[in-house]
């Protein structure tokens, strides 16, 4: 809470938002000397840490626990008469978040940084006289700003033909809630995409039937087939059941469960009422199909600042929205949806905001979208960065690719963890570093590696030529590169020509 007679001070920036984007670039600010009030209108951390990235993590954590409980006799362990508590996963996971969010709390004060929890509106203003904004909430206040970014984030979008009621049609900010701790015997997964891919691999492992029910003719379709493949095949080993190509007609609450109606995707609307239609049962649905920009009310139809289905329209180099001195970041302008890229873009704000005020040690920064790592936490996990291979020959490289499977290398195989492979693409007249998948243990890690690399500019050769430590996971990566030029040292491959 902050003290009333406060609400008349001048902030040098005033973040709306608490998220990935807006607690970092509050801190960033800060950091820089600036005079920061960070708004927020319900948990600090935003959807990534409350009700997206990390709960869910925690809660992918324990069911890679159970995994490896499982296969605890290989190892010379034996385990016998175990129960599993969904309930208990929940009460880490909520632990981990709390201590995450008071994290949070605690850096933002020691930066002197203004917390207020509110619903932020910007009532007027320009970069001259500074912007006005209005808090409604626990903090009933008004303060004014040299600069505004809008870091509001997004929400599951709430489609009308899911009825989603919160009560057994859900959204992953219910099944995330502190609260829901009872494990569903049977689970409607509506989109296999990230979100619902993380879920299914969750609940499957504890003990949930899966149901996944796809528009698209595949899962994760942004990935390379060749790893989407070795995920369908854990899915189908652990009785995900993935229905492509269905288009939800209608999910109804039937009271003692759930049932979905889909015909297939390939017909077309006006066939559609006469279309064979399947049915599917459940006890729970999560939808998990998209997410809302959350833009409404916060002033900007006043301003002048134009949206477009909900997402705020900035200048895609300084991330400036039409009002000058005004920015926005992350989710809410409808871009890379990532965490990273949100608390990235916060930087490039940042940075843009104060230089324009003057006076701080920061010079005006562009954004720079060519290198954005992606993670996935199956099981296996997976991770890429860059193009993939049919992106990059549409774009005319010659691509060179290389493979090396998890199994072929010897601290996975200690490990027991042979499951997956990585690939890396390469110019082949350059030999600079196009892309790069992974799925398998770490692979989310993995891909760090090839991250910086690509970030600059680096070769095959770059890589390949760096002593990497043996016995590690990292070996990856080296043996991925020396296999794009034929040199892996532990895959058959051909003899080198010079």
């Amino acid at each position: 809470m902050i003290d009333e007679n406060m609400s008349d001070i001048l902030y040098d920036l005033a973040v709306i938002g608490a998220g990935p984007g807006g607690y970092h670039a509050a801190i960033r600010a800060a950091q820089y000397g600036a005079k920061v009030a960070l708004i927020e209108k319900e948990k600090l951390g935003g959807t990534c840490l409350n009700w997206g990235c990390i709960p869910t993590k925690a809660l992918y954590a324990s069911a890679h626990l159970i995994e490896k409980i499982n296969e605890a006799n290989e190892f010379g362990i034996e385990i016998s008469d175990y129960k599993l508590s969904f309930a208990k996963a929940v009460e880490r996971k909520n632990k981990v978040v709390q201590e995450l969010v008071e994290g949070i709390e605690a850096l933002e004060k020691g930066w002197k940084n203004d917390v207020y929890y509110g619903f932020g509106t910007i009532l007027g203003g320009n970069m001259d006289t500074g912007f006005e904004i209005s808090i409604e909430g626990k903090d009933n206040t008004t303060i004014k700003a040299k600069r505004v970014i809008i870091a509001t984030g997004s929400s599951p979008a709430l489609i009308p033909t899911f009825n989603i009621d919160h009560e057994r049609i859900l959204t992953s900010d219910d099944i995330l809630d502190p609260n829901f701790k009872s494990l569903p015997e049977k689970l409607l997964i509506i989109g296999a995409g990230v979100i619902g891919c993380e879920f299914a691999n969750i609940f499957a492992t504890y003990g949930s039937k899966v149901i996944m029910l796809e528009y698209l003719s595949s899962p994760i379709a942004t990935e390379e087939p060749m790893i989407v493949k070795v995920l369908q095949k854990k899915f189908e080993e652990n009785g995900i059941e993935i229905h492509t190509s269905q288009n939800v007609l209608s999910v109804e609450n039937i009271s003692t469960g759930v049932r979905a109606t889909t015909c297939s995707a390939d017909i077309p609307r006006d066939q559609i009422s006469s279309a064979e239609k399947n049915i599917f049962e459940a006890d729970l649905c999560l939808v998990s199909i998209g997410r809302a920009k959350e833009s409404k009310n916060i002033g900007l139809e006043q301003l002048g600042i134009e949206t477009d289905r909900g997402a705020i329209k900035a200048n895609p180099d300084t991330l400036e929205t039409a009002v000058r001195g005004i920015y926005a970041i992350g989710d809410v302008t409808g871009g890379i949806m990532l965490a990273h890229v949100a608390s990235y873009e916060g930087d490039i704000a940042v940075a843009n905001a104060l230089a324009s005020i003057g006076g701080f040690p920061v010079h005006e920064m562009k954004t720079n979208y060519t290198v954005v790592p992606a993670t996935i936490f199956t099981s296996p996990n997976i991770g890429s960065v860059g193009y993939r291979r049919n992106v990059a020959k549409n774009l005319g490289y010659d691509v060179l690719m290389g493979q090396f499977p998890y199994q072929s290398l010897g601290k996975a195989k200690c490990m027991g963890e042979e499951e997956g492979f990585i690939m890396i693409l390469a110019d082949k007249e350059t030999h600079k570093i196009l892309g790069a998948s992974c799925i398998g243990t770490e692979a989310p890690e993995l891909i760090a590696e090839i991250t910086l690399a690509m970030q600059h500019g680096l070769t095959i050769h770059d890589v390949t030529e760096t002593i990497h430590s043996h016995p590690t996971i990292s070996e990856m990566v080296l043996e991925g590169c020396e296999a794009v030029v034929g040199k892996s040292i532990h895959k058959k491959g051909h003899p080198i020509h010079h």
